[in-house]
């Protein structure tokens, strides 16, 4: 390659990328290994968690990004005005994705329009089926053969947004939701990862 190819075939710039947590932040890491990678599209720039003490952001640190705490109880019952504070975080780390992991927060309007198309979801049950929480029990209590995840488009109905990638694990006879908990996690991993490179590889064109 010549200076003037580089001139006119600039690296492409990746993506920066925020995780929302609120506990361990086992799919955080996922997340942020993938986008270390040379080839990836995205890097995880930030960390935030609306819990103090949250486990994930002592791993994000050892991973070498930005964690920040900023506890949701400080704001009372004002929900928006913790979100306008991260939105703040988000701002000041010049953040254009963000993926939420574990992020145990119902968000009000204001937080979504602001990342309206740009903020993505695991949740743990293969949508539409179960949303909301307790997706592996009420799975189990059902019947299902199946159970899984779904990344989705965040909107303003709960897990209702568009999906972008489903990962499918069988439901044992045995199976307690913890048990079922744990394998849907295996595929989380691998899932999620994905689905973000493909989604900021379409979002830069």
């Amino acid at each position: 390659m010549t200076a003037a190819d580089t001139v006119s075939n600039p690296p492409r710039t990746k993506t920066r990328v925020a995780v929302l947590i609120s506990g361990s932040g086992t799919n955080m890491v996922s997340l942020i290994k993938a986008g270390q990678r040379a080839e990836a599209a995205y890097e995880v720039g930030l960390v935030v968690s609306n819990i103090q003490d949250a486990a994930g952001l002592e791993k994000a640190r050892a991973l070498g990004v930005e964690a920040i705490a900023l506890p949701h109880r400080d704001f009372g019952k004002d929900r928006e005005a913790h979100e306008r504070a991260v939105q703040k975080l988000l701002a000041e780390a010049q953040i254009e994705v963000v993926a939420l992991a574990g992020y145990m927060r119902i968000l009000t309007p204001y937080l979504v329009r602001e990342w309206e198309g740009r903020m993505i979801n695991i949740h743990p049950s293969l949508l539409p089926l179960y949303p909301g929480l307790d997706t592996h029990a009420r799975a189990i209590a059902a019947g299902d053969a199946e159970a899984g995840c779904t990344i989705h488009i965040v909107t303003e109905g709960m897990d209702e947004g568009p999906v972008l990638g489903q990962a499918r694990v069988p439901v044992l006879p045995d199976d307690s939701a913890e048990v079922l908990a744990e394998r849907v996690k295996g595929v989380e991993h691998t899932l999620y990862p994905e689905v973000l490179d493909r989604f900021c590889r379409q979002l830069a064109g």
